[in-house]
């Protein structure tokens, strides 16, 4: 008897081994290959690049997608080590934040089998080790994908301030809501949960020292763009503040509840189910077409009436209890909260509750296992879930090798240079010319910045030699209106070279006879 005590003890911890095994594998596999890498990632290289080269250490990060201003450098130091690691490989990044993705499996784990039990926390750490949606995230370099590791760690240290009575984690606690809110200013979200937590559960006079202890250590973890903002007169603050109450992006309006709903179904949908995104949907086809909708339906409605049911009978300990409704917090604030949000929300959105689909599938699945019939249903239900999510796995597709093609494309077009400066200029439909300016740089042959002429009077920065790479499908660079074409000159084409997806040219400065 007591080695099948031993053996129950052993299950779970080898359970959590083959899910992080299998997590890491679809994380780490040929990343570089796979790995994301155009205009943005290049511009995050290149600030790397100078710090490490340079020595030019900042303290104001990337510009964010909407709003005009700008995020923290955090994400910038979390690249630095692993980048440096990897010799100024870009896929060092990558690793980086397919770490940040292990361990945040670890993290849902923990968070349900501390908060619930073990049943739950390896089914929501299983579902979301194979979630293809999640992989996509955690295999590119990008500030918004460590996101979800803070994210969940946020709220297992809310849930243990207050059932374990640790107030003194109210430190860490304003530490990750500084790192957070430098990674996404989405995060500001998370700020309304904690305060409708505490707001729930910490009103005694004796918490009133530690939120002081709070604020002090979101002080340091957003220290080092406050340092920034303290220095330039809280220009992104301000800007912040202006996007949220007088932008016509924000706001509430008559498409919220639809927005709500849209949000709740797609969180569902595609982190759980591997459900196409909206504009793909029309393809699905026989029994999809009504099947794999109304799961999510079904597993939605399954979770609330679970969650409604456990909160009113009481039947499990406190902690439990004080966990169900940190989850619906978590999820129910920032679900609202996107309903007043305008503008086109994307899937790297959910990063800020990547985790609760996955925890309330997990809570509905483990009720259904309270019954013996049931038990052999959740495990049927688990094992297709996990198949579903298993068949999307990023492998099945052939590489992009974005790293491998800029790199080549890059090389290629230093060698039209004969060693000589230049002047470069990208053609492009959407992509920035960052990635291929990092090579030029790493190799010490930055090409020449074209300066306006009243900067540059004498046109000292205007070079013999423009190269043009082309991403378009129809390429005529000759009087193109693009800043870099039209500062060089009049040109003729020296040279044209097709390599790998795009289009090389080498302009030289016209040499006619002007009549």
């Amino acid at each position: 008897m007591q080695w099948y005590k031993r053996l129950r003890q052993f299950v779970p911890t080898a359970l959590l081994s083959v899910i992080l095994a299998v997590g890491s594998y679809l994380r780490l596999y040929r990343i570089s290959e796979y790995m994301t890498f155009l205009g943005d990632e290049g511009r995050d290289m290149l600030v790397i690049l100078h710090m490490i080269v340079n020595h030019k250490f900042t303290l104001l990060g990337p510009n964010a997608s909407v709003g005009g201003f700008f995020l923290g450098p955090i994400y910038y130091y979390f690249m630095l080590p692993f980048v440096w690691l990897f010799r100024l490989d870009p896929s060092g990044a990558a690793v980086m934040v397919a770490l940040f993705g292990i361990a945040t499996i670890y993290l849902v784990y923990r968070f349900g089998h501390d908060v619930f039990d073990a049943w739950v926390g390896l089914a929501a750490a299983g579902l979301y080790a194979l979630s293809p949606l999640v992989i996509a995230y955690s295999r590119s370099s990008w500030n918004p994908n460590p996101v979800p590791f803070f994210a969940v760690l946020l709220m297992y240290l809310l849930w243990k301030s207050v059932v374990h009575t640790q107030p003194g984690l109210l430190f860490w606690i304003g530490v990750i809501l500084g790192i957070g809110l430098q990674l996404h200013y989405l995060f500001l979200f998370l700020f309304v949960v904690v305060g409708v937590w505490y707001l729930l559960y910490g009103r005694a006079w004796t918490w009133v020292r530690y939120y002081a202890l709070g604020i002090a250590g979101f002080l340091v973890g957003y220290a080092p763009f406050l340092a920034f903002e303290v220095r330039h007169g809280f220009p992104n603050t301000i800007s912040i503040v202006r996007f949220v109450l007088e932008g016509k992006d924000t706001g509430a309006s008559s498409s919220f509840m639809t927005t709500v709903t849209d949000v709740a179904f797609r969180v569902f949908g595609r982190l759980v189910f591997r459900l196409p995104p909206p504009e793909q949907l029309g393809n699905i086809h026989g029994i999809g077409t009504w099947l794999w909708p109304a799961s999510v339906t079904a597993v939605m409605a399954a979770s609330l009436f679970v969650f409604a049911l456990s909160l009113i009978r009481k039947k499990h300990p406190d902690g439990w209890q004080k966990g169900l409704v940190l989850v619906l917090i978590w999820f129910f604030v920032p679900l609202t909260l996107f309903g007043f949000y305008k503008k086109g929300i994307y899937d790297y959105y959910f990063g800020l509750f990547y985790a609760v689909p996955f925890l309330c599938t997990a809570l509905v699945l483990r009720f259904l296992s309270a019954k013996k019939i049931g038990a052999g249903i959740a495990v049927v239900l688990l094992s297709g879930l996990l198949y579903l999510n298993w068949q999307g796995r990023p492998f099945l597709s052939t590489p992009n090798n974005q790293l491998g093609q800029m790199r080549t494309i890059a090389a290629a077009a230093l060698s039209k240079t004969d060693g000589k400066p230049f002047n470069f200029a990208l053609m492009t439909g959407g992509n920035s010319d960052h990635a291929y300016r990092y090579f030029f740089e790493l190799w010490k042959r930055a090409p020449v910045t074209i300066e306006n002429t009243a900067v540059d009077p004498d046109r000292k920065t205007v070079t013999d030699q423009l190269i043009i790479v082309c991403e378009k499908a129809d390429c005529k660079p000759l009087g193109d209106s693009l800043w870099e074409i039209a500062g060089f000159g009049r040109a003729d084409i020296a040279g044209q070279w097709h390599v790998s997806f795009v289009t090389i040219f080498k302009l030289v400065h016209y040499k006619g006879t002007m009549k």
